[in-house]
């Protein structure tokens, strides 16, 4: 009897174990549901923040301070190193010339109770999906402001990413200590040059030299920082010599606010005071739903106003629950969904930097629903792999703390999860991405080499890892020349990858001329008729075929297509597939440049074959042939990429740069005003696009900026053609 209790309680166990492997959901929506009042605390007191700047503004400086105050350090080291040590930021040699890159890609530092991760924003990259992936991860912002360079060309292209990607932020202008600091001049600079909607929060009590505190327009009061590094803030009374600049600075804050938001508006408007509570929480609802952006004021060198920028973060900045994200459905065609933000619901998690560890790959994510906890298994959505979680752990400093789960909105780390920068992990219940899963084809390719034989090793395991971490850069073999072949969106994009490699990997590599990836089609019918026959002494080749190409209709998904229509026994039917391998691999390079051909359709009609000298070999070669035969008699043209090409710039370069996209045989599909810019929609050669930046730049006196992405392949004029088809040639007489 016992016995029977006992296997009967087994299978109850086991019954149970299977259920909640099959609906991991409801289990965990039941325990995240009693956690509930738990999580939503700790997610309140939670920050996901970035810190972009112009090049020089003091970022490092800044971060380098953030990380001392919330005692993730205990010494601060100068950037430029005079002490032999260098920032705690500027671990890699030469990170220094662009600006910072945060080693860990999420240093995570605590404040009054509150836990800070600050996300590195990578300035590096322009037009890949890195950047769209980092800011992803934000919840908030700080835009680092020189108070003596003001709004500087960076500024304008990292304030234009963050709009973009609808990222609420605070600015800080810094380096109040510097001879010329003007922060007036940079905050109506800001006003007019990012189209903020912004007022200070702060007024520094002197400047350059005599540069001593700052006052709080919240608050109504003035602070001072005392101590070797400025650690100790003392608060005080607003002298009285600025007491009406004060009453001033407060009353215009309080207006620029109200003008955004109805329940301070309503107080404004009726001539009631303004307490700082109501003051605080309108700046916090403004700013939160990027309608404001509030001004603090600072020297991060020499130690003051840094603790009140933190408490700012605090403040005003979201917490993730405040924050809309939405993911992809890919069972509905990439239909957006709204993710809750919450444990309750299924997992979706982002990898969205990898890195190198000492115990393999360390991949970092950011939880956007539901809980992920050690030993649980997860479904990679965009390779299909189901992996189970061996470790999971919070990035502390360069220490790792191991951790047994991690909720929504939580950033943290996992080891051996073997994964692309960008995929989406979930529990299996749903299938939702959170970027896009559809990767655009590479337009441009270089070949590239190393310089030294002996860094071959360090050279690949470059290549291998940006692979992975971008899935638009592809790398691959040339078959004729043997050369490594790397492929990417445009001409900075592969120039970038090229610098990484010089610098991360130590291989100087040399560069080939970059290469525009065109393609050849058909564009009517062509019968073919090829017998191939060769007969030397022993077992001969006997091969015949018959059929014609012609161009696929518009708009298919295939790019070839083999039908077979032979009646009857004329070629064997294990024959077929070496015909079909032959036509694909003859299709690989089409004989006007030697460039792949697409959209056409191979049908077999007809052929002949010998009972003893008949192959597999002889009907490939016949098919190899027979396409070449007719190939020219299909009317064959060339296919270019065409690049969708968006630029911003000062409306009074528009003549001259509008005059040079038509130069580059560009169709202009539109413009339109967007404050004192212009905005060029334009439909532009790929071919044509080599060294615009440099050509933009020096149009525009270094105002405009523009992006590419590929539209689509199109015939090129019969000019085009002439001259691609005769340099072809002439390359092929030199080889």
């Amino acid at each position: 009897m016992a016995r029977w209790s006992a296997i009967r309680l087994l299978r109850r166990a086991e019954t149970a174990r299977a259920a909640a492997f099959f609906r991991p959901l409801s289990t965990a929506a039941a325990r995240a549901g009693k956690d509930e009042g738990k999580w939503k605390e700790s997610l309140e007191k939670l920050r996901n923040i970035g810190i972009s700047a112009h090049i020089d503004s003091g970022k490092t400086t800044l971060t380098e301070r953030v990380l001392y105050y919330t005692g993730r350090i205990h010494e601060i080291h100068e950037v430029r190193g005079r002490d032999g040590v260098g920032a705690k930021m500027d671990s890699m040699d030469l990170e220094r010339e662009k600006g910072i890159t945060i080693q860990s890609a999420a240093t995570y530092c605590t404040w009054n109770g509150y836990q800070v991760n600050i996300i590195d924003t990578p300035g590096h990259v322009d037009f890949t999906i890195e950047v769209e992936r980092a800011l992803r991860v934000l919840d908030g912002a700080i835009l680092v402001l020189c108070s003596v360079g003001g709004v500087q060309s960076q500024s304008i292209t990292v304030d234009r990413q963050m709009r973009r990607y609808e990222v609420p932020r605070l600015a800080f202008i810094n380096k109040l200590d510097r001879m010329g600091a003007d922060p007036w001049k940079v905050l109506s600079q800001a006003r007019a040059k990012l189209r903020h909607h912004s007022a200070a929060v702060q007024v520094p009590i002197g400047l350059e030299e005599e540069f001593q505190g700052l006052i709080d327009l919240v608050q109504s009061k003035a602070y001072y920082f005392q101590g070797s590094n400025g650690e100790k803030v003392v608060s005080a009374d607003i002298p009285s010599n600025m007491e009406a600049l004060v009453a001033e600075k407060r009353h215009e804050l309080i207006e620029t606010v109200s003008e955004v938001d109805d329940k301070l508006a309503e107080s404004f408007l009726s001539d009631e005071p303004v307490s700082s509570d109501e003051l605080d929480m309108a700046i916090r609802r403004a700013t939160i739903a990027r309608k404001f952006v509030p001004v603090f004021m600072g020297s991060a060198f020499k130690n003051k106003g840094v603790q009140p920028l933190l408490d700012g973060v605090i403040r005003y900045l979201p917490c993730p629950t405040e924050v809309e994200n939405y993911a992809l459905d890919q069972t509905k065609n990439e239909e957006k969904i709204l993710l809750s933000g919450s444990p309750v619901g299924p997992l979706v998690a982002l990898a969205f930097k990898l890195e190198e560890g000492r115990f393999g790959q360390l991949t970092y994510l950011r939880i956007y629903e539901g809980i992920i906890r050690k030993g649980d298994f997860i479904v990679n959505i965009n390779t299909g792999k189901r992996i189970k979680v061996p470790r999971l752990v919070r990035m502390h400093s360069d220490e790792m703390e191991d951790i047994p789960e991690a909720y929504a909105g939580q950033i943290v780390a996992v080891f051996g999860v073997d994964c692309a920068s960008g995929d989406t992990f979930t529990d299996g219940g749903v299938r939702y991405t959170m970027t896009s899963m559809n990767v655009p084809e590479p337009v441009m390719s270089l070949a590239v080499s190393p310089v030294s034989k002996d860094s071959g090793g360090q050279f690949s395991k470059a290549l291998n890892r940006f692979q992975k971490e971008d899935p638009t850069f592809r790398v691959g073999l040339d078959p004729e020349s043997g050369q490594t072949i790397i492929s990417g969106m445009g001409e900075l994009h592969l120039d970038i990858y090229v610098e990484r490699i010089r610098r991360e990997y130590k291989v100087d590599a040399a560069v080939g001329k970059p290469r525009v990836n065109f393609r050849e089609t058909v564009t009517q019918r062509a019968d073919f008729d090829y017998l191939h026959k060769k007969q030397s002494g022993g077992q001969g080749q006997y091969g015949r075929v018959t059929g014609y190409i012609e161009p696929l209709p518009a708009g298919s998904p295939a790019k070839f297509e083999f039908e077979n229509m032979l009646v009857g026994q004329a070629i064997p039917s294990n024959f077929i597939p070496a015909i079909e391998k032959g036509f694909k691999e003859a299709a690989n390079s089409g004989s006007l440049i030697g460039h792949p051909v697409e959209n056409i359709r191979v049908v077999l009609t007809d052929g002949a074959s010998h009972a003893v000298d008949s192959s597999e070999l002889a009907f490939k070669l016949a098919a190899i042939y027979a396409f070449r035969q007719c190939y020219s008699n299909a009317k064959p043209v060339i296919l270019e990429p065409v690049m969708l090409v968006e630029l911003k710039v000062p409306t009074e370069f528009q003549g001259p740069v509008t005059g040079d996209i038509n130069k580059r045989k560009g169709l202009i599909l539109g413009n339109e005003q967007d404050g004192d810019d212009t905005v060029v929609l334009a439909n532009v050669p790929l071919n044509n696009m080599f060294g615009y930046s440099t050509a933009l730049r020096s149009m525009t006196q270094g105002k405009g900026e523009f992006t590419m992405e590929y539209k689509e392949h199109m015939p090129v004029s019969q000019e085009v053609q002439l001259q691609l088809i005769n340099s072809y040639k002439a390359t092929r007489i030199g080889e």
